[in-house]
């Protein structure tokens, strides 16, 4: 029972869910398109990553006080994450696009040259994920939500 009581942890937990959910009308708004993948995917506006762990981060806060040892141990968490986010994980979906257009000019090439048609397998196959990171903003975006909704779940439950 105690687990159902640890407000951090539900905190970072809404946090992920919330930023996954509102990242469908954000694009939706940006693009006029619906996509319903976003819901499960990783990059996008806002970074679900940087609002979990900065969630966490308030809501230890909250629970421990800022003096806390509990509460620099999630803080440093957080500034690896939000870090990582913007860093190696946004590389390698940079490396991803290019590596996605070098397929997609090979098989033009190969098309062109030897005249195929297209066969469905080949429509259907899937390219590299290009969304593994986050601009920089949508990490201080995940991140300020994650903060705002942890001060305002706590206000409503406590």
């Amino acid at each position: 029972m105690e687990l159902l009581m640890n407000f951090p942890l539900w905190a970072a937990i809404a946090a992920i869910f919330f930023a996954q959910f509102v990242k469908v009308p954000i694009h939706f708004i940006a693009y006029r398109k619906l996509n319903w993948a976003l819901l499960t995917s990783t990059g996008g506006m806002p970074s679900s990553h940087s609002a979990a762990v900065t969630a966490l981060s308030t809501g230890v806060a909250l629970e421990t006080g800022l003096d806390s040892a509990l509460f620099a141990v999630s803080a440093v968490f957080a500034i690896i994450t939000m870090f990582d986010a913007t860093g190696v994980r946004r590389q390698a979906g940079e490396q991803a696009i290019v590596l996605n257009q070098l397929v997609s000019d090979f098989n033009r090439l190969i098309e062109e040259a030897k005249v195929w048609q297209k066969k469905a397998e080949q429509e259907k196959r899937r390219e590299l994920k290009e969304l593994l990171g986050h601009k920089p903003i949508e990490v201080f975006f995940g991140g300020l939500t994650g903060i705002l909704l942890t001060l305002g779940l706590h206000f409503v439950l406590h």
